[in-house]
């Protein structure tokens, strides 16, 4: 179990656990890149290591368009381990893996201390660069030929797989731009790293004003005035001279005081906002597998729902159009019932009219949930993306309008020369010709039809507040 502080506050064991693990978004596809694909000569090395025990180079040339493509999704990296999602010729991806040996705790106290002695070696890593001298140094950091070990969920046995080699393609990139990927994979993430080191710098420099104040002459020093003085008041009081003499160190080198380098001060604004894309986007297609502890497609389902609520969520906290107040939306987080919440849920997270395979066993799979039959979830999805809750609630219920709108659209409808329909409550109905309008709650009208002669009614096509509109769109189906 992770431990937790009382006040709920993150462990220092829990935080160093999370930074032995970053996530990195899919990459973009190079377009036109058909260079060297490592930018930086610690990810050209990175790829050599690669390239000289690959037992086959048209794998590996597969595996280079695969990743100027942008066919590896998200990369997970923690130590040892590079792990990604790769779509391949399949629908579902797979899953690929990179492993490489962790340093050992001797090790990294060689490096560390490395590090330590030469601050500009410190000044290169926080400039996202990786020394060479520290590459060359007696600790082995880079991967050399055989320490890359390619793992694929693919039926491909090749070493590496397409797969693979696409995602050594790709990780050679976050190494270009961050060169903590490459340590982190050794086994430490950058806060951790940097905080030893922190410890170490300030070690190092306890001892350098240490040293430095023994060889610095004092009053109380033999060659100085006062030395016969100063023994006898040492020999007085052994403790309290060596406190006097601490408490007033000189400095060894230049510097800046913390109190200063802390000090508040002006900062330049944030950035503004990205804009916000005209729609959600779709999570990657998570790959399959035995023995795993949830099911790939719910997790994708969710996950769709997830982005669409906070595409909603930023929508709704947009600011208004200048001139314009801001449009009143729906609550991103409905508080619905099981049921309708289940028909939200497929209604949004497959935007998509058509009844594909995947969308039928996901009807089946609610209607086993919810205890109604597939037929009846299909419909109510089709209400749902229709008018959302008002035309999940038309599906089932009626209700009579209040003179106005319903009576003066029989009188619109005949002006344009449409069908004459057969009022009854909410309802303006054609038995024979299998059409139908019901008038909203919202003052719009949504459009069913039916096979003539049937009472099987479905929605479709979308709602609209003119009732003339509605029906011309039904009719030219």
């Amino acid at each position: 179990m992770t431990p937790h502080t009382p006040s709920g506050r993150r462990t220092p064991a829990h935080a160093a656990a999370a930074d032995r693990s970053r996530t990195f978004p899919p990459l973009p596809a190079r377009t036109g890149a058909r260079g060297l694909f490592a930018a930086s000569w610690w990810g050209s090395a990175w790829l050599d290591a690669l390239e000289t025990t690959a037992l086959d180079s048209a794998r590996l040339a597969r595996g280079r368009t695969y990743a100027r493509d942008g066919h590896v999704d998200t990369i997970n990296v923690t130590p040892g381990r590079v792990i990604a999602t790769v779509r391949g010729s399949r629908p579902r991806p797979y899953s690929a893996e990179i492993r490489l040996r962790t340093l050992s705790d001797q090790e990294w106290d060689t490096l560390l201390d490395a590090i330590a002695a030469e601050p500009a070696q410190l000044a290169a890593l926080l400039a996202k660069k990786l020394p060479s001298a520290l590459a060359d140094s007696d600790v082995r950091l880079l991967p050399g030929p055989g320490d890359l070990v390619p793992r694929c969920s693919c039926p491909d046995h090749g070493r590496p797989c397409k797969h693979a080699a696409a995602l050594c393609f790709q990780v050679a990139r976050l190494l270009d731009a961050d060169p903590f990927v490459l340590l982190l994979m050794r086994g430490r993430g950058e806060r951790e790293l940097l905080d030893q080191l922190s410890r170490r710098n300030a070690a190092l420099t306890a001892r350098e004003a240490r040293a430095h104040t023994r060889r610095a002459p004092a009053p109380g020093s033999p060659g100085g005035p006062a030395s016969a003085a100063a023994g006898e008041r040492d020999a007085a009081d052994p403790v309290t001279a060596p406190q006097d003499a601490a408490a007033q160190p000189e400095a060894t080198g230049p510097g800046v005081l913390a109190r200063v380098a802390l000090a508040d001060r002006p900062r330049p604004p944030l950035p503004p906002p990205l804009p916000l894309p005209a729609q959600a986007g779709r999570p990657p297609v998570l790959p399959g597998g035995d023995g795993l502890p949830f099911d790939p497609e719910t997790l994708t389902f969710l996950a769709a729902d997830a982005a669409d609520r906070a595409h909603a969520c930023l929508a709704a906290a947009a600011p208004a159009h200048p001139g314009g107040a801001r449009p009143a939306r729906r609550s991103p987080f409905p508080d619905l019932p099981p049921w309708e919440d289940a028909v939200r849920l497929a209604a949004t997270a497959h935007p998509t009219a058509g009844l594909t395979s995947a969308t039928r066993a996901l009807y089946r799979d609610l209607a086993a949930a919810t205890g109604r039959a597939p037929t009846d979830v299909a419909r109510s999805v089709a209400a749902w993306r229709q008018g959302g809750p008002e035309g999940l609630t038309l599906l089932d219920t009626t209700w009579n309008p209040p003179a106005g709108d319903f009576d003066r659209a029989r009188s619109a409808l005949l002006a344009a020369d449409l069908p004459a329909l057969r009022p009854r409550h909410n309802h303006l109905t054609d038995p024979e010709r299998g059409i139908q309008l019901r008038f909203g709650h919202d003052s719009r009208w949504y459009p069913y039809e039916a096979e003539p002669g049937t009472d099987d009614w479905w929605p479709t096509g979308p709602a609209d507040p003119d009732p003339v509109g509605a029906l011309t769109t039904l009719l030219a189906r």
